[in-house]
C-alpha cells in the first residue's frame, strides 16, 4: 500500500518536472562564485528539484513556491561559504531547504490547518458506495495526510529517497548524518507510515 501510493504520487503532477542536465565537473559552480550569470544557470538547473521536493513535503504549492525562493535567496547570501561540486550544491540546497520547510512545520496553526484538511478529504468522501481509500484520489489524500503526520525527519527521508531518488549516501549528506542511520530511520519512517495508513483505513 505504502509504496503503490508513492508511485502513484510520483506519476502525479507535482511530480511532473523534469530537471536539467548538471555539470558535475564543478566549472560552473567556480565560475558562478564571480559571474551572475553562471549562478543564473544553477538557479535554472535545480529550481525544479528543489520546488518539487518543496510541494512533497508541503502539499501546497503557493507555499512551495514561496519557501523555494527563500531557498535561493539563502543561497545566494552564502554562497560564498559553500564548498564542493555541483553535486554537493543540489545536496547543500536540499539542506537549506529542509531547514526552511521544518521551520515552517512547527508553526501551529498552518500544522492544525492541514491536519484538519486531509481528515475531511479522506472522512468525508464517499461516492457510489466506494470508499474513499478506494479510489486513488483519495488514496493519495490518505498517503499525504499520513506523510504530515510522521516527525520531520522522517518525512525528509521518504520524500529524499522516494521522489527525488537520492542515495542513502545523498541523503546522509542533506541531513548531516550517516548512511546506517538514515537507513534505519527510512526503516523506520515506513513502518511508522504503513501503521498510519493501516489505522486510517479501519476508522
Amino acid at each position: 500500500m505504502v509504496v503503490g501510493a508513492i508511485k502513484y504520487l510520483r506519476r502525479s503532477k507535482i511530480s511532473s518536472a523534469t530537471d536539467n542536465n548538471t555539470d558535475n565537473n564543478g566549472e560552473l559552480i567556480v565560475e558562478a562564485r564571480s559571474n551572475p550569470a553562471a549562478f543564473a544557470r544553477l538557479y535554472r538547473q535545480h529550481y525544479d528539484a528543489v520546488f518539487r521536493y518543496c510541494v512533497h513535503r508541503l502539499f501546497e504549492r503557493q507555499i512551495a513556491e514561496d519557501i523555494t525562493s527563500d531557498v535561493f535567496l539563502k543561497a545566494v547570501e552564502n554562497f560564498s561559504r559553500f564548498e564542493g561540486a555541483e553535486q554537493d550544491f543540489r545536496n547543500w540546497l536540499y539542506t537549506i531547504a529542509t531547514n526552511a520547510i521544518n521551520s515552517h512545520l512547527r508553526k501551529t496553526v498552518y500544522r492544525n490547518r492541514f491536519l484538519k484538511l486531509f481528515h475531511r478529504q479522506v472522512d468525508n468522501c464517499t461516492v457510489d458506495g466506494q470508499s474513499a481509500v478506494e479510489r486513488p484520489d483519495d488514496k493519495s489524500a490518505l498517503l499525504k495526510k499520513a506523510m504530515f503526520e510522521l516527525r520531520p525527519t522522517y518525512q525528509t527521508i521518504i520524500t529524499l529517497r522516494f521522489f527525488e531518488n537520492l542515495k542513502l549516501t545523498e541523503i546522509a549528506e542533506v541531513l548531516d548524518s550517516s548512511p546506517g542511520t538514515v537507513r534505519s530511520q527510512l526503516k523506520r519512517a515506513l513502518g511508522k507510515l504503513r501503521k498510519k495508513i493501516a489505522f486510517e483505513q479501519e476508522v
